[in-house]
């Protein structure tokens, strides 16, 4: 007997006829890794993910590499990547250097990471919340003035392991300071995975009602509690249309040890391509690559797709 290859299409005339997936696997989800993963593996990783279809894989982050020694090859990663025509590679950078760094290295699109609560704030950037704006507002401008869109990641949005509920109103203003400062878009992130649905709805809508586009918002949910899926639907419900995921499910978090696996990249395909929702992934490529990277890492992956088209 031998799986399903595909869903069964049933759509929904209440959702958007196509979602971004933007794929923060090399990134995001090598970033957490015990072992330091070659840059020749990283470099095909990002290749066979855009060779896939994924329109936006996150490539690398320029920090330091005291910080997070898993990406301290960014440069190395940047120079050699086969770049597709159509595919954007956005790459974090956390101040001015790391900005330099990125335009020297090639990079057209970037993105800031800020938090929506001061614990975790400390414990990432190094400053309260209150002070974030003004290590991120310089590099966004700079960003801005070389012609770069810059995404502005908001952690810890819907439950902070240390402070617990998050007051909605301070991820509204933090988004507000992020979109003041020259941001383009925006990622709205669960990053213990503590969301529901609606709470999911209610925060975008929230944002929303001040005046921000839909176009900006994007979601980036982590499936600590097997919600990822659920929430992704909740918000695309509400009409958002860029959705982070990961390959394989990679990832966590290395300032939060309650954050888990990002909702894997595999998962999201087969329910949109069973919603009729066009992403542009070949989801057979993509399970090829999962199971490629899984045995690099020498452990299986988490995503239940690829744990059921890979058997």
């Amino acid at each position: 007997m031998s799986p399903m290859r595909a869903p069964v299409l049933v759509g929904r005339d209440d959702l958007p006829d196509r979602v971004t997936i933007w794929e923060v696997g090399a990134r995001d989800g090598l970033q957490n890794e015990s072992t330091v993963i070659d840059t020749a593996t990283k470099v095909e990783l990002i290749d066979r993910l855009a060779a896939a279809g994924l329109p936006v894989v996150e490539a690398t982050s320029f920090v330091r590499p005291d910080r997070v020694p898993q990406l301290a090859d960014a440069p190395a990663v940047m120079a050699g990547i086969t770049r597709v025509d159509g595919v954007r590679y956005p790459a974090l950078v956390p101040n001015d250097r790391g900005l330099e760094a990125a335009i020297a290295a090639g990079v057209t699109e970037v993105a800031v990471f800020a938090s929506a609560t001061d614990t975790f704030a400390q414990r990432n950037l190094g400053r309260p919340m209150a002070d974030q704006m003004a290590m991120f507002a310089p590099v966004v401008a700079r960003a801005r003035v070389h012609g770069l869109p810059v995404r502005g990641y908001v952690s810890m949005c819907f439950g902070d392991p240390w402070e617990g509920a998050v007051d909605p109103a301070q991820v509204v203003d933090v988004c507000a300071e992020l979109l003041d400062a020259g941001c383009t878009s925006l990622s709205l992130g669960d990053t213990i995975g503590v969301a529901t649905p609606g709470h999911v709805t209610s925060l975008v809508d929230r944002l929303v009602r001040t005046g921000v586009g839909l176009d900006l918002v994007g979601v980036h949910f982590h499936d600590t509690y097997g919600q990822a899926l659920a929430n992704t639907l909740a918000a695309l419900l509400y009409g958002v249309t860029t959705v982070d995921s990961s390959v394989g499910g990679l990832g966590g978090c290395p300032f939060a040890e309650s954050a888990t696996g990002n909702l894997a990249t595999e998962d999201l395909v087969w329910m949109l391509d069973g919603l009729g929702v066009e992403t542009g992934v070949d989801l057979e490529a993509l399970v090829a690559t999962s199971l490629w990277m899984a045995g690099q890492l020498g452990r299986p992956p988490v995503s239940r797709v690829v744990q059921a088209l890979g058997g």
